[in-house]
């Protein structure tokens, strides 16, 4: 076993369906940047992994030939929301396992506008058991029907009507998130929002399910993340970026409970903070070890559950830990330094690759306006529904 170093990033700037470019143009632009950054020519590139939702098989491929075509395995990668990230798993696996020494992860999303859907009507949907549950969920608690508001947000709005219910916060709450987001967002010039809101603002908005308005939903974003990932030998061979290194990493999927219990547990918070769990053992570090975090704010409501998921704060005082600024800069932990999901936006495939690209700035000191002061250790999340959690933990290495 050999350890795993990110010595390079890139991503290209996140734009709205209405105005992007092609995906293929877009995840080129990200790995010359990455390639770039590490300072290795594709020749050096033994495997790549990538990953997008919305696209025919082997879109990677015709990604990739626009860098380079130079006969090495190209794996395709699909995982909802967390493909980014499961991309990043298997490259990070296939060099600690010793299979390669040098290896791309890319990710990249052409969103269509409007809510995301299945878009496959003639066959069982892979999230057939997570709408059942809903439903059968809404009839017990009495709710309102959800069946005609877009998928994602009905599971994730049901589950902050749950966490209101059980600790008694307000939707105010919630609203503060997107706040947060937008302020942090106004410092990073990859972020699709910059514009500054208020809580009475995000109020305001258009009402879409349970505690949650449009300016609490992650928008429709088009995108292309990269990293490359060596080993210490190769990058010391090569004179390398040897700053950074992931130094554990966990996938989850879901058990019987997520389909048996609440809808906290079925939007990920089980298995997230299972891999958590798993990650912190595996690093030897604990929450209070952490000074900047990249989770997964698809909606407010995951945000705030993220935070007593990973630990960052216990179950139950999210707001008190919102309250208190402990989750944006002066604060405990700087969650989500580059706008998060909500505000800088959600490539699906791209997602994790750009977390983990904002966190070996973060790590490097290369973060600009947005810098987090001296962080050490850094912590990612990033979950898909269908489903997985990936947690990953950095360091920053000395010398």
């Amino acid at each position: 076993m050999t350890g795993a170093y990110v010595v390079g990033v890139g991503m290209v700037p996140f734009a709205t369906p209405r105005t992007a470019r092609p995906y293929d143009e877009l995840a080129e632009a990200a790995v010359k940047a990455a390639l770039d950054d590490a300072g290795v020519d594709f020749n050096q590139i033994q495997q790549s992994y990538g990953g997008f939702v919305y696209g025919d098989s082997t879109s990677c491929q015709r990604a990739i030939y626009r860098v380079a075509q130079t006969g090495i395995p190209v794996i395709n990668v699909n995982n909802n929301c967390s493909t980014g990230s499961t991309a990043l798993w298997l490259a990070r696996q296939a060099v600690e396992g010793g299979a390669a020494d040098c290896v791309l992860a890319f990710g990249f999303e052409q969103m269509q506008r409007g809510a995301i859907t299945e878009h496959w009507a003639d066959r069982p949907g892979p999230l057939d058991a997570f709408t059942e549950q809903t439903t059968r969920y809404e009839r017990a608690a009495g709710r309102e029907d959800g069946s005609n508001v877009p998928m994602a947000a009905r599971y994730f709005g049901g589950a902050g009507l749950d966490y209101m219910e059980r600790y008694g916060i307000g939707p105010e709450v919630f609203a503060a998130i997107s706040v947060k987001a937008r302020r942090h967002a106004a410092n990073n010039p990859y972020a699709v929002f910059r514009d500054q809101v208020s809580v009475e603002e995000v109020l305001a908005s258009p009402h879409v399910y349970g505690p949650l308005t449009r300016l609490q939903c992650c928008p429709p974003t088009c995108g292309a993340a990269a990293a490359v990932i060596t080993s210490e030998e190769f990058a010391r061979a090569h004179d390398l970026k040897t700053s950074v290194r992931i130094t554990a990493q966990a996938m989850t999927t879901d058990t019987a409970s997520t389909f048996t219990s609440d809808l906290i547990n079925l939007v990920g918070f089980g298995i997230a903070a299972e891999a958590a769990r798993q990650v912190y053992e595996a690093a030897g570090i604990a929450p209070e070890d952490l000074t900047v975090v990249e989770l997964h704010d698809c909606f407010t409501s995951n945000e705030l559950l993220s935070y007593e998921a990973l630990g960052l704060t216990p179950e139950g005082t999210a707001e008190k830990f919102i309250a208190d600024g402990d989750n944006t800069y002066g604060g405990r932990v700087v969650t989500n330094p580059s706008g998060g999901l909500l505000s800088k936006g959600h490539p699906l495939g791209a997602t994790g690759l750009a977390q983990c690209a904002e966190l070996v700035w973060q790590l490097r000191g290369q973060a600009g306006a947005r810098q987090v002061p001296d962080p050490k250790i850094a912590l990612q999340h990033n979950i898909g529904l269908g489903g997985a959690a990936v947690v990953t933990a950095y360091e920053r290495v000395a010398g």
